[in-house]
């Protein structure tokens, strides 16, 4: 595969472990920008990485930058993409790529233009175990899907001035845990779902704090969610078949799930890849699909995933100060 040079745009917690991914992956790192040049400094010094940039305008007009990744919060997401590609690099960006369906439209649109690729970072969508189950599925291992089950809770510390609850910062459970929950439920339906019903509570910032969400699709598949920001829940998804269901734990990194059949009640355990390889799982597919010939085409998903989340937003009527 032909050396690409990424340059990590952020420096925080996720940043500095897609660094060690990269490494893993790559053996190298090209450049880093943060919000200051003394953080750009220490994230070079920690990870080793070749160059550290003061703006990111600087990394841009770097002609040997191949890759932009965004570790930033969310409401900065399209601006930032928007930038990269621009100035025609490829970029891979944490979840939730953007905030709403328009935005994305609008760089994945450029990103043809100029025959970049954008990637997602929702981890699922690159785990070896979900590829695998897919193709399970379409082969008939558990019959036509009829219902998917999708939870998760995190207990997110009290603190009004954190990102997680930040209206300011696209903050709240949709966006920053939602994205995994639709994404797992849309991964395994046919086609994008037409029906959405939803209801949630909010924080008192007025992000969403909890929500119920059920969603239906032409092909008669529905899924059921239940996200919570300040109350833990298990990371615990389910489709469930004319044959069988098939069980998926801590479902965002999984390396494994089971399936029990309906006619007699055994079950059968599938595994594939490593979960503490899902961010390395992610650089993989992203420099494939550079390399590939089909690698522009891998927004499919990610485009009905946002368009969803848009949806419940506006059943909710929840929009963000920026928007």
């Amino acid at each position: 595969m032909k050396k690409l040079n990424w340059g990590i745009l952020g420096t925080g917690q996720i940043a500095h472990e897609m660094a060690d991914a990269l490494k893993a992956v790559n053996g190298e790192i090209y450049a880093v920008c943060g919000t200051s040049i003394e953080k750009a400094e220490k994230f070079k010094e920690e990870v080793g990485v070749q160059k550290a940039y003061a703006g990111v305008n600087e990394m841009l007009a770097d002609e040997n930058t191949d890759i932009i990744y965004i570790a930033t919060p969310h409401n900065s997401h399209y601006e930032w993409m928007w930038k990269a590609l621009n100035a025609g690099k490829h970029v891979f960006c944490e979840k939730s790529i953007t905030v709403n369906s328009r935005q994305l439209e609008e760089c994945a649109a450029l990103a043809q233009k100029k025959g970049l690729v954008i990637c997602d970072g929702t981890t699922l969508l690159h785990m070896p175990l979900y590829k695998k189950l897919k193709q399970m599925i379409q082969d008939g291992v558990i019959g036509d899907v009829k219902m998917i089950q999708v939870n998760f809770g995190s207990c997110k510390e009290y603190d009004r001035n954190n990102r997680f609850f930040s209206k300011e910062l696209a903050g709240g459970a949709l966006l920053d845990i939602g994205v995994y929950a639709v994404s797992f439920a849309r991964y395994f339906m046919k086609s994008i779902p037409d029906v959405v019903l939803t209801t949630a509570n909010y924080f008192e910032t007025g992000v969403d704090e909890t929500s119920g969400i059920l969603l239906k699709n032409p092909d008669g598949e529905m899924a059921v969610m239940a996200l919570t920001m300040r109350a833990k829940q298990p990371k615990r998804g389910v489709i469930a078949g004319e044959k069988g269901y098939i069980e998926i734990n801590n479902y965002p990194r999984a390396d494994q799930a089971v399936i029990t059949f309906t006619e007699d009640g055994h079950t059968e355990k599938v595994e594939a890849g490593r979960s503490e390889h899902a961010l390395q799982y992610e650089v993989q597919d992203m420099q494939e699909y550079i390399c590939s010939q089909d690698g522009r085409e891998n927004l499919g998903i990610v485009k009905d995933v946002m368009k969803t989340l848009t949806a419940i937003r506006n059943q909710w009527g929840l929009v963000y100060p920026f928007e």
